[in-house]
Order: structure tokens, then C-alpha cells, then sequence
């Protein structure tokens, strides 16, 4: 785990400049050790050398209403590899809480064995909490910026799904009730991704997360 993957080096670089905080991280599946960058440090609230990340630490930091959904999420992914993306919170080392989007991919091997689970976690929070302080304002200003990055969210799904402007922006509403997010913060979030040409994989989990989302949920 002392060695930095490609992947992870192309996430750190590409997602730099990002105004969210971007995070790589490599799961070993034989171990279960992490490796972490600096971003993912500090969405935990630590600095590199404070602790040695681990599956157990990383679940540790789930939000205990978020950690059932998480480790359902987990078994699927471990035994049948695959891509996920999945919104959650986090709660730091200081009690803080994290809204953050994680999108990875889980490798097996020939036997069916996990190797590795790698990928990135957008840190939301900061987006949700300025939405909320400006709210008032935007109600009388008209939220000019926040619009634009909704239409060009609107644009993407388009793009990506071959639909109508009325279905891309329901895609986004369904998304933002049903995980008690902002609109603009899942705008947000999908407009980040999509601006990192270098790896469009966790775009299209997103994208994946967003379709699912709006389905009927079956009556039990």
C-alpha cells in the first residue's frame, strides 16, 4: 500500500482544483488497509500520520443512520465487484458532519476474490451550507448562478441520457428529495464531475445513482 496507483494520482490531479474538496482512496481487499490522500485526511479530520486508515476506520466515520445503507452497498461490492456511487454523510474527527458523494470501483480477481477498491469522495458540505446561508438572497436575486449550474447539470443528463429537458431536471429534483440534498448541491456535484475529462467513470456511476433514484420503490 506504499505505492501511489495511477488512479489515484490521476483523481488527486485532476480533481486539484476543484472548489469541492476531492479525495482519493485505494481499499486492499486481502487486508482491508486504506490508503488515503491529503483531501481524505482532512475530510476525516486528520492529518496524514494521526492514524492508519482502515475499512473499520472509514466505517467508523459513517453517520449511523447513513452506515446500514453503507455496508449493504459494501457486501454487494465486495463479492461481486463493480462501480458504485453513493451519497452519505461523514462524521469527522471533531463531530462534524460531511455531506459527501464517494464514487469507486471494485476490482476481482480470476477466482472471484476482491483485490482492490478505489475511487473518490467529493466533499458537498461546503456547496449544501451556502446554499442554505444564501437562500433569502437568491429568492430575490432570482439565484442567477445557482440556475446556471442546474441548466448545465440539465445539459449533461441530456447529453448523456438522450432525454427531454423535463425529464433531466426531474432526475435531478427526485435525486435531491430522496437523499435530502439541495438541488443546486446535485447540480453541483454532477457539473464537477463532468469537468474532469482525464476519468468519466465516476460520472457515469452518478449518472447511474441519479436514473435508479427516480424508480418506483417496490411495495412491500
Amino acid at each position: 500500500m506504499n505505492t501511489i496507483p495511477a488512479q489515484a494520482r490521476t483523481y488527486s490531479s485532476t480533481l486539484g482544483a476543484s472548489p469541492l474538496t476531492a479525495g482519493t482512496f485505494i481499499l486492499d481487499g486481502t487486508t482491508r488497509a486504506m490508503w488515503w490522500s491529503d483531501e481524505l485526511y482532512d475530510i476525516h479530520g486528520y492529518h496524514r500520520g494521526d492514524v492508519v486508515p482502515t475499512l473499520e476506520l472509514t466505517l467508523a466515520h459513517k453517520h449511523r443512520d447513513d452506515l446500514p445503507r453503507i455496508q449493504a452497498v459494501n457486501r454487494e461490492l465486495f463479492a461481486h465487484g463493480g462501480h458504485v456511487a453513493i451519497y452519505h454523510r461523514v462524521i469527522d474527527a471533531q463531530s462534524h458532519e460531511h455531506r459527501v458523494l464517494t464514487a469507486g470501483e471494485a476490482v476481482l480477481d480470476q477466482a472471484g476474490k476482491l483485490l482492490t477498491v478505489s475511487g473518490v469522495m467529493l466533499d458537498l458540505t461546503s456547496t449544501v451550507h451556502r446554499e442554505t446561508q444564501l437562500a433569502a438572497r437568491e429568492a430575490v436575486q432570482g439565484a442567477l448562478a445557482t440556475r446556471a449550474t442546474i441548466a448545465k447539470a440539465e445539459g449533461i443528463l441530456i447529453g448523456r441520457l438522450g432525454i427531454a429537458s423535463e425529464e433531466a431536471f426531474k432526475l435531478l429534483v427526485t435525486y435531491s428529495n430522496n437523499r435530502n440534498i439541495k438541488l443546486a448541491g446535485v447540480a453541483c456535484a454532477l457539473v464537477t464531475l463532468a469537468d474532469n475529462p482525464a476519468d468519466l467513470t465516476p460520472l457515469g456511476q452518478f449518472i447511474q445513482e441519479l436514473t435508479q433514484s427516480s424508480l418506483p420503490r417496490p411495495h412491500r
